[in-house]
């Protein structure tokens, strides 16, 4: 998370533009890919100790599927190394499809749209 201080967002601040609805001051993050955009908040996430958001996933595959939590910064490729813990497939031997396509192990979960109880097919590879 990043607070910016700035003398521009400082004259924000005192016209009360920079103060969101419930009266507090709006936080900004970075996204991986450089981008700055206000940080969502949502009461209905759970959190882990360090107050970081946990998504429920449902992993399925032909014959069963896996409920997995994982903060939604996370990668596909973070996410099959906890596939691999559940179904003992490893994480080469893996295939993630969400929403019709295969994700790469580099991509993020909430920068392709992955929220909160989202589904997720998973396929034995080929290779």
């Amino acid at each position: 998370m990043i607070n910016l201080r700035s003398k521009r967002f400082s004259r924000k601040v005192k016209s009360n533009s920079n103060i969101n609805n419930n009266g507090g001051e709006i936080k900004w993050e970075l996204r991986p890919g450089g981008m700055l955009v206000q940080k969502r908040e949502c009461e209905n996430n759970i959190s882990n100790s360090n107050g970081e958001a946990i998504i429920k996933l449902r992993v399925s595959t032909v014959s069963n599927f896996h409920d997995i939590s994982i903060q939604p910064t996370s990668t596909f490729g973070e996410l099959k190394m906890m596939l691999s813990i559940v179904t003992g497939l490893e994480p080469k031997e893996q295939r993630l499809l969400f929403r019709g396509k295969e994700r790469e192990d580099y991509e993020h979960l909430h920068m392709v749209g992955v929220r909160d109880k989202d589904k997720l097919l998973l396929f034995l590879s080929n290779h």
